[in-house]
């Protein structure tokens, strides 16, 4: 707890004249005010971030958070819960989506196993497993409180390891079946909305999964009754590990002056937690594309932010986020060489 609260009590502002610097170099360039739109904000947030006119992000990783969930022996998902593991071995070897998107705009890819049910095998893989996925969250708490916080701080630990790297972008993902049942019940919690209005079908759900989805979160609120005005209380009772990491990660990356690209819904969850912990976080997150899952529009509004991207993509892994920062390079290419 002493490493979450010291990281909490230490995050700055963006610095204002870089920000200033920012803006009145865009008016010397040869294009309409505000032609770049949102891209143009998100540069200007980054110079804040990076405390210089000129942004950097030529170094950049998307960290993606792997574990498991034991809510899917509720019969929430599709597929089994093996498939995480499989999937996590495929990030090391780089063969999954993230991976060879990533690969074209040059983004390390570094897959962390925080709470796989089974151990995994792979050199990339950061070892960082809190247990062997969460408790099913419907018959008792998805982790201990020690265990939530030992994975916000396992995040924020690692946004330290890659400033030690020297990269200047992060961007976050997640790899987990079950994660859009945590993520659906975290947002219902945080926004006091019923399961149903923020649960989605996630990877193909029928009807008839989707209700058992949608009764898994409502036994678990009611056997719980996680505080939401507590965000520890929430991550421990209803969260997943994953979550847990993400929200480390962007409070790390915040004190570090690491800018920090956002994926989809279960990322945004992790974001929202990470802002009710500490608003300024909210300043050192870019937020790519809205989710085609429920809870995302909702995610997005809460968090008063607008992402480039309304693709309904669905996928996870942090492809939302890498396709963002393809964006970005392009936006800074004008700004940079004018």
């Amino acid at each position: 707890m002493k490493l979450l609260q010291e990281t909490i009590e230490n995050i700055k502002p963006l610095d204002k004249s870089s920000i200033e610097k920012c803006k009145k170099r865009f008016e010397n360039i040869a294009m309409p005010l505000g032609g770049l739109g949102l891209l143009q904000d998100a540069i200007i947030q980054l110079a804040g971030i990076q405390q210089k006119e000129k942004p950097d992000i030529s170094k950049r990783a998307v960290i993606v958070f792997c574990a498991d969930n034991g809510v899917v022996a509720q019969g929430v998902t599709q597929c089994g819960q093996e498939v995480t593991a499989v999937v996590t071995e495929n990030l090391n070897k780089g063969l999954t989506s993230v991976c060879l998107m990533a690969n074209t705009i040059n983004i390390d890819v570094i897959p962390v196993d925080i709470g796989v049910a089974r151990d995994v095998k792979g050199q990339k893989i950061r070892k960082h497993k809190i247990r062997y996925g969460t408790a099913d969250m419907t018959k008792e708490p998805a982790m201990t409180k020690n265990e939530a916080i030992t994975a916000i701080e396992t995040g924020i630990k690692l946004a330290l390891e890659c400033k030690q790297n020297d990269y200047n972008l992060l961007c976050v993902g997640e790899m987990g079946i079950g994660n859009t049942t945590t993520t659906a019940a975290v947002t219902s919690v945080l926004l006091g909305l019923e399961p149903e209005i923020v649960t989605g079908r996630g990877a193909g759900l029928s009807s008839e999964g989707l209700n058992r989805k949608i009764n898994a979160i409502k036994t678990a609120i009611k056997l719980h009754k996680p505080n939401p005005k507590d965000i520890i209380d929430i991550l421990h009772k209803v969260g997943g590990l994953d979550i847990c990491g993400m929200v480390g990660t962007y409070l790390g990356s915040a004190y570090y002056r690491i800018p920090v690209v956002a994926d989809g819904v279960i990322a945004c969850a992790a974001a929202l937690c990470a802002v009710k912990l500490c608003a300024q976080a909210r300043d050192y997150i870019i937020f790519s594309h809205k989710s085609f899952e429920p809870a995302g529009k909702k995610l997005l509004e809460a968090l008063n932010a607008k992402p480039f991207i309304d693709a309904k993509m669905k996928l996870g892994e942090g492809t939302g986020a890498v396709t963002a920062v393809s964006l970005l390079d392009l936006a800074l290419a004008p700004y940079l060489l004018s």
